[in-house]
């Protein structure tokens, strides 16, 4: 039996309404505000849209009409009838996320003030509810008050003196800045923002707006917790062991049970199911049960699960998990229950010596090396409260679907809801956890903000301890790459250092002690890279931004043909880094993204309104390179199709460079999958979950066996690198193709490689007139090319597509494609949004036929508008 258990009653219908400045609740209310339905979970922003007071701020220009938002006081009341307490039951009133500055009264008492957007707020209420209650919430102006703490404008001061941003204006900036910036790592609003644990990108950055959310962003909950509670359990595999003889293996899985008060003859229970039925159950003591005035109490033991049915990413294996509940029994009685699904796994940073010079960077899981392929997330909205379980689940499903197994949450944003991480662990995607720091200095001796940051890395190691998942907790995002850069060393200082170095890793330890830390991204501490040792080749992770920035790889500048050319991708090539954790090219949006949320009359290249969803500086930054790989657009559909066309290129370039370098390189993660807003930045997966071009090239270049080409003085070489669980024996064919899509020539290649393996299998001159192709017949792995000029300078002899559509069932069909020449970019735009392709943005050889899956459809869709397209570069060349 049961005898407690711990109960919650959802708050969430709050009402909403707006201020002036700094009045306690009696003058409130006094006032006869105006109160609108909250939307909870969400913020301010989303209940305005809700009952019609603003227009959608990710529409047209309407960002700029929402500002005033942000700089006033919000209001939240809402009722609950009374609640009575069990002998010995504590009522605890808990807000799972406020966001941010918030103070908090109950029935008239003030409960308590909370500035941290990413730990809950919890108070004990046992005493102080009535028949009817009401609970009021003050959200006052994040940055009210605030100045620039004296670290970070030394840092700014420092900074300007070394560099003036493409796009910041001339004049008196704040912060210590000798020019202004709207947003992002540089701007003073950031700066400002240092002393308050509020999601940086908030403020704009570029590849979003200037929305700040704000309002509770996360559930409340009345909990009634009983006099023995279960308040943290963890499980854990310690170790991996060979049986003795056979298949049959060990797992050593340490079980953690923490209770909120102990008492005399506790014990605990744990009780694992495997995914194949396999039950074991353990039982053992709390210890220190019944101790003077005990509290949280601990039970932990190590036992040993025979044949372990472990967890793997989707590529390496299955994602297996074990139904585990945690008890806690006193005698007969179960006094607290609490159950999880968890998966059973190993995971280590592996940074031995590497042959080539410099250390390794690479998770290793189960005793596996892991080639990581993925992105970057950054938060599925600029309104955090707003995204949906069903977000999550879709995008996370085409990163799968996309052949990626990490995804890097970055440090700019949130930590994640919990419903993200549940689908990163059944999907089998390791999760790279930044802690919630970004782009510049932060004033870590500031003794309150240190306990702020104590509570929250505590909170949210606890949290996420059990996922896994979880592969890495990462101490910021480009705090010591700026710093060190600037200052030319990391020592010890009022810039973040005692966060990153101290506070984080004890909380990793103590609350976790399984999971790698890492002090930051990117980070490395090779002497021989220097001054550059956060950001350098020989150790650790690096962000590889000399490309799309146009920065030099070396401490002295780099001369360049053109500034094109400084930014061009072909620079990867270059880039012999250990592991690659951030990379990308900025790309269009489908156009049906672009016209669903810019009016037709104001959507035209470099239009105000077009400008206004480009965050990037300068608005013209890709021109130059589009000079040199499609040529420059001259109509909308051009610009769409040569931006992507440009992103699809440079990231299957990239990533093929750096695969063929593993295991010397272990991680390719590019930036970034998805997007905060509708608008033009480095994402694969647009705002409305549109995959770009550069998706799908991605999507081939992360198949777990990769065929590439590499160009050589001497003409290419075909390389083969696999990343998948077993060895690989295949033949290769090797095509010499015509811009007319015929083969002239071609030749077998025998291919054996080990799991973990990239090497070269053949060598062979290159034509200017011709394309390099490759596939096998029991497709291993996926068919590539290479291209022998950049596409501009390519005729292409394309005679066209032709498109068979058949309905399969009310939301399925197929598009069946033949071509005729060689036709590059063949591809489909979405008709609707939630339609999907299983392939798309391809090149067909003369002849050549595909069929393409289409999900998302409903009874009702046109199938006319199913209809495969040539390259809008084809056209305007045919047309000429």
């Amino acid at each position: 039996m049961v005898s407690t258990a711990p109960t919650a009653i959802q708050l969430n219908s709050f009402s909403v309404a707006q201020a002036d400045r700094d009045l306690d609740p009696t003058s409130f209310l006094a006032t006869a505000p105006t109160w609108y339905p909250a939307v909870v979970p969400g913020g301010v922003h989303e209940s305005l849209l809700a009952a019609g007071v603003i227009q959608d701020p990710y529409t047209d220009t309407n960002e700029a009409s929402v500002r005033w938002i942000e700089e006033r006081d919000w209001w939240y009341r809402a009722t609950f009838p009374g609640v009575d307490a069990e002998p010995g039951e504590r009522l605890r009133l808990v807000f799972h996320g406020l966001d941010t500055v918030v103070t908090i009264w109950l029935n008239g008492e003030e409960l308590g003030h909370h500035e941290n957007q990413f730990r809950p707020a919890e108070f004990d209420v046992t005493d102080l509810l009535q028949a009817g209650n009401e609970v009021l919430l003050r959200f006052t102006p994040p940055l009210a008050g605030r100045s620039i703490p004296p670290s970070v404008r030394a840092m700014n001061e420092a900074l300007a003196k070394l560099y003036v941003p493409e796009g910041a204006a001339a004049g008196d900036g704040d912060g210590g800045m000798p020019f202004e910036i709207e947003s992002g790592p540089l701007s003073a609003t950031l700066s400002l923002a240092t002393t308050l644990r509020k999601a940086t990108f908030s403020w704009g950055w570029d590849f979003g707006p200037r929305v700040a959310s704000i309002g509770i962003w996360r559930p409340v909950e009345l909990v009634r917790e009983p006099p023995v509670a279960i308040v943290g359990h963890h499980v854990a595999v310690s170790g991996l062991r060979p049986g003795a003889d056979g298949p049959r293996g060990f797992a050593d899985v340490v079980l953690r049970v923490q209770l909120n008060h102990g008492k005399p003859g506790l014990r605990a229970r744990v009780k694992l199911v495997s995914p194949s039925g396999a039950t074991a159950e353990h039982e053992f003591p709390f210890s220190g049960s019944g101790s003077a005035g005990s509290a949280g109490d601990t039970a932990s033991t190590t036992v040993t699960v025979v044949d372990p049915e472990l967890w793997w990413t989707h590529d390496l294996g299955a994602p297996d998990r074990y139904d585990v509940t945690v008890e806690v029994v006193q005698d007969r009685t179960v006094l607290s229950r609490v159950t999880d699904r968890i998966g059973l796994r190993t995971i280590e940073l592996d940074r031995q010596e590497d042959p080539e010079g410099g250390r390794l960077f690479r998770f290793v899981l189960n005793g596996v090396p892991v080639f990581s392929r993925g992105a970057a997330w950054v938060p599925a909205s600029m309104l955090v409260g707003s995204v949906t379980d069903q977000k999550y689940r879709d995008l996370l499903t085409l990163a799968r679907d996309g052949n990626m197994n990490t995804v890097r949450i970055w440090g700019g944003g949130v930590y994640e809801n919990d419903a993200f991480y549940e689908i990163t662990d059944e999907l089998g995607i390791l999760v790279w956890q930044d802690f919630m720091f970004a782009c510049t200095d932060y004033p870590s001796r500031d003794e309150h903000l240190q306990r702020e940051v104590e509570l929250e890395a505590a909170y949210q190691v606890r949290r996420l301890r059990n996922r896994a998942s979880l592969a890495l907790w990462c101490g910021n995002n480009e705090v010591q790459m700026i710093h060190g850069g600037v200052f030319q060393g990391l020592e010890p200082g009022d810039w973040g250092w005692d966060f990153f170095n101290r506070i984080l890793p004890a909380a990793v330890d103590a609350e976790d002690g399984f999971t790698p830390y890492w002090p930051g991204s990117p980070f490395g501490e090779d002497p021989d890279d220097g001054f550059m040792a956060a950001n350098g080749f020989r150790d650790g992770d690096r962000h590889a931004w000399e490309v799309w920035h146009g920065m030099s790889m070396t401490s002295t500048p780099e001369q360049f043909e053109s500034i094109g050319h400084s930014r061009l991708y072909r620079r990867y090539a270059d880039d012999t880094g250990k592991f690659i954790s951030e990379f990308g090219i900025h790309a269009s949006p489908e156009l049906g993204t672009l016209r669903r949320w810019v009016r037709d009359e104001d959507l035209a290249v470099h239009s105000a309104a077009f400008d206004a969803h480009n965050k990037d500086n300068p608005k013209d930054k890709h021109d130059p390179i589009l000079e040199i790989v499609t040529g420059l657009p001259t109509t909308l559909d051009e610009y769409a199709q040569f931006t992507m066309v440009s992103q699809a290129e440079g990231l299957k370039f990239g990533i093929e460079h750096y695969r063929r370098r593993q295991p010397h390189c272990s991680g390719a993660l590019i930036w970034q999958l998805n997007d905060a807003w509708p608008g033009f930045s480095w994402s694969v997966i647009d705002y409305d979950l549109v995959p770009k071009a550069g998706y799908h090239a991605a999507r081939r270049a992360f198949a777990p066996v990769l065929a590439s080409f590499r160009e050589t003085a001497a003409g290419a070489e075909l390389w083969v690198s696999n990343s998948g669980i077993a060895a690989v024996r295949t033949t290769a064919r090797i095509a010499r193709v015509g811009f007319d899509g015929r083969t002239r020539s071609s030749e077998t290649v025998e291919v054996e490689l080990g799991q973990g393996d990239s090497r070269a299998f053949w060598e062979g001159a290159a034509a200017v007139d011709e394309i390099l192709w490759v596939d096998s017949d029991d497709e291993t792995f996926p068919a590539n090319r290479l291209l022998p000029e950049e596409v501009k300078d390519i005729a292409f002899e394309s005679r066209g597509v032709e498109s068979t559509v058949t309905r399969v069932d009310d939301t399925t069909a197929t598009v069946e494609i033949r071509s005729a020449g060689y036709n590059f970019f063949v591809h489909l735009d979405s008709p609707a949004v939630g339609v999907r392709f299983s392939d798309n943005y391809f090149d067909l050889r003369d002849g050549e036929a595909t069929t393409i899956t289409v999900r998302g459809l409903t009874a009702d869709s046109d199938l006319a508008q199913l209809v495969a397209l040539p390259y809008a570069g084809s056209l305007t060349r045919t047309a000429s």
